[in-house]
């Protein structure tokens, strides 16, 4: 395992990015507001503190992620993305969190390490990045040791996701589309596909595939996941191709089932109803198409069942 880097070197990108908070370019929007000034952007963000909605334990992440003990999860307000399907709209989408500044962060990390946690997942972290590279500096000078898992929507901008070389131990990203056109209709992004790529070939240059130790939990490395839309709206085969091009036949691909109708999805035909089976098999039968033998495929819940499918290799 590698070592960590030291609190200097999180300081250092923490000063680098808060100066261009001035005209804030932190995701592929490029809002070019300034955020040091009050001004909010599309995410909302503040520039001084990061809204934690929740900081837990979680077991329900891929195995490497969540291991036996649990994953150290902290799930922050706000997104850079618009999701009418947002799975968990009620954080990302209608805000509510307590404003916590960079003192309070390192002592939420601490306290996730001190519970056992293997790693420290943070969820949608960007529009919060200059927070928590201060928190993490903080954290580290009290011994922090815990991988970084940055557990990201995909829509990220590569020149700032190399600020964070050497500081993220395991990137999480989702890949959600293979269409700019239904990226902009359902997410309100319609520049997803390139930057989705782009910086999934960054975070491949910096960890390289996902990496396990002896008891299989995950020390560092990318693992890709997708999220299968019903009708075919998220472009399942193109995405896998895209995702195996970037990584390689070693890449960690996660396969998720678990979408269902919630948010604003009504209002988008198709959206209305969850993936059935012959969709779900396609997305299937097109990652072992590609080559791709590492990583894992949730069962298909019933229409019926509102629980998350389960994991299996």
């Amino acid at each position: 395992m590698s070592e960590l880097p030291p609190s200097a070197a999180y300081e250092r990108a923490a000063a680098r990015l808060e100066k261009a908070l001035r005209s804030c370019a932190l995701c592929p929007r490029r809002c070019r507001v300034d955020r040091l000034a009050g001004e909010p952007g599309f995410c909302r963000a503040r520039a001084e503190t990061a809204p934690v909605n929740t900081a837990q334990l979680h077991s329900g992440e891929e195995p490497p992620i969540s291991g036996s003990k649990g994953s150290g999860t902290v799930f922050f307000a706000g997104c850079t993305l618009a999701c009418r399907f947002c799975q968990n709209w009620q954080i990302s989408q209608a805000g509510g969190g307590e404003e916590a500044n960079p003192e309070d962060l390192a002592g939420v990390f601490l306290g996730l390490e001190m519970a056992g946690a293997h790693n420290l997942n943070l969820v949608t972290p960007t529009p919060h990045l200059v927070v928590i590279l201060k928190a993490l500096a903080i954290a580290r000078g009290y011994g922090f040791a815990l991988p970084v898992v940055y557990n990201t929507s995909g829509y990220e901008s590569a020149a700032v996701l190399r600020q964070l070389d050497g500081l993220v131990e395991i990137y999480m990203p989702d890949f959600k589309y293979a269409d700019d056109t239904v990226a902009a209709r359902l997410s309100d992004a319609g520049n997803y596909v390139a930057n989705a790529k782009a910086s999934l070939k960054e975070m491949v240059r910096q960890v390289g595939n996902l990496k396990l130790d002896d008891d299989g939990v995950a020390w560092q490395g990318v693992l890709v996941r997708h999220l299968v839309l019903p009708g075919g709206l998220s472009g399942s085969p193109e995405v896998l191709a895209a995702i195996a091009d970037i990584c390689g036949p070693k890449a960690w691909v996660s396969l998720m089932s678990q979408y269902f109708p919630t948010y604003k999805a009504a209002e988008i035909p198709g959206l209305e109803r969850r993936v059935n089976q012959a969709e779900y098999e396609e997305a299937i039968q097109a990652l072992t198409r590609v080559g791709v033998s590492r990583g894992f495929v949730q069962g298909l819940a019933s229409a019926t069942e509102e629980w998350v499918p389960q994991w299996r290799e």
